[in-house]
């Protein structure tokens, strides 16, 4: 959860019990593991955006003058995005999807398990928030038990702790997409995929990575727990 004090974002991180502790730990040495393409780490997370188009013609840009639109806009609707992120792979995918049920998380999760990427990984560990529908009964109610058991024998899920959304590093992702990409009026879900598209492959051709350095011995030091630990 995040709170605002002085106009500035900051995390609250809640009441540590032994339940925070455990997995908060676990995803911050699963961070801390050299990248080994047979065991991918990959973290995923949605965000909902809302279309936008212009309610009349924009004046086009011209040299020394940036492009004009009114700033009345017509709605039309949102569209959901799923960030996925390798985050010493140097590589995400962005998919748009109209809602994020229990169904579009489903075939997001088989998409990843089928992508030629991870074609030769023996696990693939996905990192992912405690929503709803992020966990394996999502995909025994899209798919049948035989094709749930496939997929799940290929990937390994690593829930955060509850209200600890700033361990998953598809967030930070989210948040580079929104400021390179997302953050201003997209008319449609075609007009998105396409502006997620040209992104995506710019930062994959760059090889852009995450630099996490947060590590348990630093949750320690900053949440004074360490002297507990035996």
């Amino acid at each position: 959860m995040t709170s605002n004090r002085g106009g500035k974002k900051m995390w609250c991180v809640p009441k540590l019990d032994d339940e925070y502790i455990d997995r908060m730990e676990h995803l911050l040495d699963l961070y801390a593991l050299p990248y080994n393409k047979k065991e991918p780490v990959v973290c995923i997370d949605e965000k909902s955006k809302e279309l936008r188009s212009d309610s009349r013609a924009g004046i086009a840009a011209k040299t020394g003058r940036v492009r004009r639109r009114d700033y009345e806009y017509i709605r039309n609707g949102t569209a959901n995005i799923f960030m996925t992120v390798e985050p010493k792979g140097g590589y995400r995918r962005a998919v748009v999807t109209a809602r994020r049920t229990r169904s579009d998380f489903a075939y997001e999760i088989k998409r990843i398990a089928q992508l030629p990427r991870y074609k030769d990984a023996r696990t693939i560990h996905i990192v992912l928030d405690n929503l709803n529908t992020h966990f394996e009964k999502s995909l025994t109610d899209t798919v049948s038990k035989k094709e749930t058991d496939a997929i799940m024998r290929r990937i390994q899920f690593h829930h955060t702790p509850k209200h600890a959304s700033w361990l998953n590093m598809a967030e930070i992702e989210l948040s580079v997409m929104e400021r390179q990409c997302t953050k201003k009026r997209v008319a449609d879900a075609i007009a998105l995929t396409g502006e997620l598209r040209a992104w995506r492959e710019r930062r994959n051709r760059e090889h852009a990575m995450i630099g996490w350095s947060f590590t348990t011995a630093d949750a320690r030091r900053k949440f004074h727990y360490g002297d507990k630990i035996k």
